[in-house]
């Protein structure tokens, strides 16, 4: 059976937020670390039925770019729910949302 690992480095600062976030990944296509400025992982946890997260972000992510990575975030789960379930209400409900937020960035840029 084929094993793949995913590996995540967060360095923190003096109050324990992130200044560095690295990861690796056996399947990454580019070997050795790369830098990222934010994640966010959720797990199911099977047994109580819920989900688990991790986010992280370093403290010099723009909010801009936190805003965008939240809203990509989202609508990657739109194709994973159609891909998982095929239940194409939900993803065209999670994408509209999706638009609807960008629309709300593109109006409030220079806020």
């Amino acid at each position: 059976m084929k094993k793949s690992t995913i590996n995540f480095s967060v360095e923190l600062d003096h109050n324990n937020v992130p200044d560095k976030i690295l990861w690796d990944a056996t399947d990454k296509p580019d070997p050795g670390l790369s830098e990222t400025k934010s994640m966010s992982v959720a797990l199911w946890d099977h047994k109580h039925k819920n989900t688990l997260r991790i986010d992280l972000w370093t403290k010099d992510m723009p909010v801009h770019e936190m805003k965008r990575f939240y809203i990509d975030c989202i609508g990657g789960l739109a194709q994973s729910a159609l891909t998982a379930t095929g239940d194409e209400y939900i993803a065209n409900e999670i994408n509209a949302l999706c638009e609807r937020l960008v629309k709300h960035i593109q109006n409030t840029k220079d806020e």
